[in-house]
């Protein structure tokens, strides 16, 4: 009796030997899984921090970094929900979704590197002012240069009259030019050239108040200044409006040996023009071809930004899914011109989150926001493009996801009808569609 109660103190200490231990570690593992929980909320929460110092840094983009990824995030779960129709089959895992849900709060991360003054290009002859001011004092000149005129008795007031009324057609012409909101057809750039011709005497200096990196610019290409008083172009396209690329010339082009990730976009001459004639003659919105890739290198930096961080298994994908948006199904998107059959269902996900979202913001400087009819209208025909999945949005539309981002995201007056049928009628059919990735 002595020897089984003895046997019985052996195994209850040896078993609480034992308890001990697995408690010691089951507290480790619960602490490290606390420890990983906290990490992921910290790496989230930086990540949404970034978002929204991109979305502050301009007062006509913010929230787009916000309203983008709760768009793509929606439409992916709704996909992956899908019991039937062409998305029955389409299902992420746990990993899969959480690398969507990262890359499309860092889709746009790449803007920290856009300058403001172009994202925000309003009017054509923008930079960090409207230069339109500059352009009216030239033609305040050339009013009080008439006035000396007939004061001296070398026009008549008849003739002063017309002169005056030239130049406010002139002005008013230029000016609305400036605001890049119709086409410009050949007639209207000749007539710019034509105004832009005019002389006006400048009596001062154009080298004083300039700082160092403006005089050596000038110096390069007018290194003797002429003798004043000096005619000017009432419109100009001078020399150092022409900014060169220098040892920073960005690596986007196919065959550049310093281009490592399979960028393929083109290069426009200079890194910026800021010549008056040549802004003022865009033909269709504000943005020259220099601002255009400006803009459009976002993506590029984007995807540079993201690759270079050390992403653990299971998340590869997170720099993909971030900088694809801007790609096409026909292949002539941007950064890396990648054919549809390469995109997949995420990436073609973002696209149409992205375009709705910019087409529906009320808060851009260079065009209204579209009604919702118009937006789906335009997307229908990018469809047809081949800019974007059609048969993801046909499940868009038929979804009605449209109508919950409009609620959410567009303001009451933006909200109209919306006639399904002729959608669909504009949509190529299903079996022309491209396949899903």
């Amino acid at each position: 009796m002595l020897e089984f109660k003895a046997d019985v103190a052996h195994e209850d200490a040896a078993f609480h030997r034992f308890a001990r231990r697995l408690s010691g570690m089951l507290a480790v593992a619960i602490e490290t899984r606390q420890l990983l929980e906290s990490q992921r909320r910290l790496f989230d929460a930086i990540i949404q921090l970034m978002a929204d110092a991109i979305d502050a840094k301009s007062p006509y983009t913010g929230g787009h970094c916000e309203r983008v990824p709760q768009m793509a995030i929606e439409f992916a779960d709704r996909l992956h929900a899908a019991s039937d129709g062409p998305y029955a089959n389409f299902r992420m895992n746990e990993n899969e979704r959480y690398a969507f849900h990262l890359g499309a709060w860092l889709h746009d991360c790449g803007k920290v590197t856009s300058p403001e003054h172009i994202v925000d290009k309003a009017t054509k002859l923008e930079v960090i002012r409207n230069r339109i001011h500059e352009v009216r004092l030239r033609f305040e000149i050339l009013w009080r240069d008439a006035e000396l005129a007939a004061a001296r008795g070398a026009l008549s007031a008849e003739q002063l009259r017309a002169r005056q009324l030239q130049l406010h057609d002139d002005f008013a012409f230029v000016a609305n030019c400036n605001l890049g909101g119709e086409f410009l057809s050949d007639e209207s750039i000749a007539k710019l050239q034509s105004i832009g011709a005019q002389g006006w005497q400048r009596h001062f200096d154009d080298r004083l108040g300039l700082s160092a990196a403006e005089l050596r610019q000038l110096d390069a290409l007018r290194p003797k200044a002429p003798a004043l008083p000096a005619m000017e172009a009432l419109l100009a396209d001078l020399p150092e409006h022409r900014i060169p690329w220098g040892d920073d010339r960005p690596a986007v082009e196919a065959g550049d040996p310093r281009n490592k990730y399979g960028f393929d976009m083109k290069l426009p001459p200079y890194q910026q023009n800021l010549g008056e004639l040549h802004n003022l003659c865009i033909r269709r919105g504000t943005l020259t071809d220099e601002d255009r890739f400006k803009i459009n290198d976002h993506m590029v930096q984007t995807y540079i930004m993201l690759k270079g961080l050390p992403w653990p298994a299971g998340l590869e994908q997170v720099p993909e899914l971030a900088a694809t948006h801007h790609e096409r199904l026909d292949g002539k998107g941007y950064p890396r011109r990648i054919p549809g059959e390469r995109l997949g269902v995420l990436d073609r996900v973002m696209a149409i989150c992205d375009v709705f979202e910019a087409l529906t913001a009320a808060d851009r400087p260079y065009n209204p926001p579209k009604t919702l009819s118009e937006t789906l209208r335009i997307m229908a025909f990018m469809c047809k493009e081949q800019h974007l999945d059609a048969e993801l949005f046909r499940y868009f539309l038929r979804a009605r996801l449209w109508e919950n981002f409009a609620t959410r995201f567009m303001k009451p007056a933006q909200q109209d009808a919306v006639d399904m049928e002729a959608l669909e009628a504009l949509l190529p059919t299903p079996a022309s569609c491209t396949a899903v990735a």
